[in-house]
């Protein structure tokens, strides 16, 4: 049997959709990313951060394991669907300490699983083989299979990616995934690519700064992301929140400030100690004489934010706050989602 955990294979973001020969184009889904592990017996759905999510959808667990061939392992999504679109903040509201909150939940407004990617069949990997062989043979474990277990759309035209990409987008579908066919399954790595409605980006939130006019509200979020070698670096704010919940954040961001220095990685610049480079109190020529002192949070929370470009390595303006990404560890929140391989490097990439 091939047991869990497995890294889920990740996307890299680009500018649009490549133009290369030799991918499969399917829709983006915008749920909790899960791989499913079939056993004889029994189901385990593990979390994009490795976690297991059964106790989280109930609904799910006893779906998957009347579905699913035992010995199988399928990577897919959890999305549910309600009003004709996809609704992430009722997924959120499933990660609840208290089981009777969420099966309640589990009845009013049930999940769905969409599988989009077969890892094992019989007990035996098949991550080394194409990915498009992995398709076919996902389309025969699948077929047929009943609600709330579903397989994803697949197509090789970019035309008709391209109008997915449109036509979902009032679905609350995230955009296209565009998968090399003859690529093998890569745990943890960015093998895929995924063209959105918008740039967006996942970020650590690291600290805050007081509102500079009014008491006891938040001003803005401190966003970060780590680079190849692991330090988190400052690339930005994001401060587009109402009054109301500017006075909200600050009640519930209290539980991080708690002993939030003790191993912060910008602990010496909070002290004064920084060497000003990438740090949020640092002053440069657009800030002469702003009061850029901050407060630090325990590095564990992490907020989708949507931005309009890059200069250099820091958002060019203020990032529009999205939503948090309870589903999403801080460690996970690189420079690489960021970075865009223009359609000409595919080819290379890709050997073909």
């Amino acid at each position: 049997m091939v047991e869990p955990p497995i890294d889920p294979m990740l996307a890299k973001l680009v500018d649009d959709l490549p133009a290369t020969d030799g991918l499969l184009f399917e829709p983006k889904w915008d749920g909790f990313r899960s791989i499913v592990f079939r056993s004889n017996d029994d189901v385990c759905i593990q979390s994009r951060d490795l976690e297991p999510l059964d106790r989280y959808f109930p609904e799910l667990h006893q779906a998957l394991l009347d579905r699913l061939p035992p010995g199988s392992v399928v990577d897919g999504e959890i999305v549910i669907a309600q009003d004709g679109a996809l609704n992430f903040d009722a997924l959120q509201l499933r990660l609840h300490p208290a089981a009777s909150r969420v099966e309640k939940l589990s009845k009013a407004m049930p999940s769905s699983f969409v599988g989009f990617d077969l890892l094992a069949v019989d007990g035996v990997s098949i991550m080394d083989r194409p990915q498009s062989e992995r398709r076919a043979q996902l389309e025969r474990v699948l077929k047929g299979v009943a609600a709330p277990v579903y397989l994803t759309p697949v197509t090789r035209d970019r035309a008709v990616a391209a109008e997915w990409l449109q036509r979902f987008e009032g679905a609350g579908l995230d955009g296209v995934i565009a998968k090399p066919a003859d690529a093998r399954y890569q745990p943890g790595k960015r093998a895929m690519f995924k063209i959105k409605h918008a740039r967006t980006a996942d970020c650590v939130v690291a600290g805050f700064r007081w509102h500079k006019k009014i008491e006891d509200a938040i001003g803005s979020l401190l966003l970060a992301l780590y680079d190849d070698k692991g330090t988190l670096h400052h690339v930005g704010v994001t401060s587009s929140f109402t009054m109301e919940k500017r006075r909200q954040l600050v009640e519930e961001l209290a539980p991080l400030r708690t002993n939030a220095l003790h191993d912060h990685p910008w602990k010496a610049w909070a002290e004064g100690f920084g060497d000003g480079q990438r740090m949020p109190g640092g002053q440069s020529r657009w800030s002469a004489g702003k009061d850029l002192s901050w407060e630090p949070l325990r590095i564990e929370r992490v907020c989708e934010v949507k931005y309009d470009h890059m200069q250099g390595d820091r958002f060019r303006h203020a990032a529009t706050f999205l939503r948090w990404r309870v589903d999403k560890a801080p460690r996970d929140c690189k420079y690489d989602q960021l970075e865009i391989i223009p359609a000409y490097e595919l080819a290379s990439i890709f050997g073909l």
